[in-house]
């Protein structure tokens, strides 16, 4: 369920994996580094996450399946659903109105979300033999008409489940991602004078003046708008908003090494994460 490991924003697609559980937010390997490091000036160009950096720093994911009934207790609102593999309506989610959830087997199961109808995330989570790794395939389709963006995530247990819970019940720590689609990992940026543009292939983008107007992140279904400040040359922070209030904040930055540096924190539940990525 998407709780906390999909952030609110598909904008900057890898961080998608921070913040919020992904079950629908990156064929290669995450893992893979063979872009050589570029020099160090412009933040312009194409740039590929390297999943092998990412880090996560945020409170437990936490779930409960038992009794019938599925609860993701760390969501952002909170998710208490039936667990009988039909779609139910769910509220204050930007992204999705109704999700499912099918217990497989006693280690397995499969969950899928919809908005306004149409699906927009499938996942199978399974626990491993000795129950304290949750493995997640997922697949995300958010954004309309825009190349889904698929995957692999592990979390390790830190929290045993209740007597009789299914397996997936507990909590559980972001551990590593992989197998993550270039879609879901790769940013464009050209800066100019006053403005900074941004795209990317999972289907969203941006102008975004930089005094720190807000302006619409394009494709994006839950209307969020983006403001952006130059801080330096070589660093930009942009701020994420919805219906006015701040859900998310990052920050983008061109080392020495010629590696950019990202940096985000969820306002909605704390969680921040970071990563590095290669011009291509």
């Amino acid at each position: 369920m998407r709780g906390t490991m999909t952030a609110a924003l598909v904008a900057v697609s890898l961080i998608a994996l921070a913040g919020c559980r992904q079950t629908s937010v990156g064929g290669n390997e995450a893992a893979s580094n063979a872009a050589a490091p570029a020099a160090a000036g412009s933040i312009d160009g194409t740039w590929k996450a390297d999943v092998s950096t990412a880090k996560w720093d945020q409170k437990p994911d936490e779930y409960l399946l038992q009794n019938g009934k599925y609860d993701c207790k760390t969501c952002t609102p909170p998710v208490s659903i039936p667990a009988d593999g039909a779609f139910h309506s769910v509220t204050g989610h930007p992204y999705y109105d109704s999700a499912m959830l099918k217990i497989v087997d006693d280690k397995t199961v499969q969950e899928a979300q919809k908005l306004k109808g149409r699906e927009i995330g499938s996942s199978t989570s399974k626990v491993s033999a000795d129950g304290n790794t949750l493995a997640v395939d997922f697949k995300d389709t958010t954004i309309a008409n825009a190349p889904p963006t698929t995957g692999h995530f592990e979390e390790t247990r830190v929290g045993a489940a209740p007597a009789g819970a299914h397996a997936i019940s507990g909590q559980w720590k972001p551990a590593k991602a992989e197998n993550i689609n270039a879609e879901a990992l790769t940013l464009t940026f050209k800066a100019d004078a006053d403005m900074l543009h941004m795209s990317s292939p999972s289907g969203v983008s941006y102008d975004a003046k930089l005094d720190g107007t807000d302006t619409p992140i394009k494709g994006d279904p839950a209307g969020t708008m983006a403001s952006v400040k130059k801080l330096s040359d070589t660093s930009y922070e942009e701020t994420d908003k919805r219906d006015g209030k701040v859900v998310w904040v990052g920050t983008f930055t061109l080392g020495a090494d010629g590696r950019l540096s990202v940096q985000s924190e969820n306002k909605l539940n704390g969680s921040k994460f970071s990563y590095s990525a290669d011009k291509q």
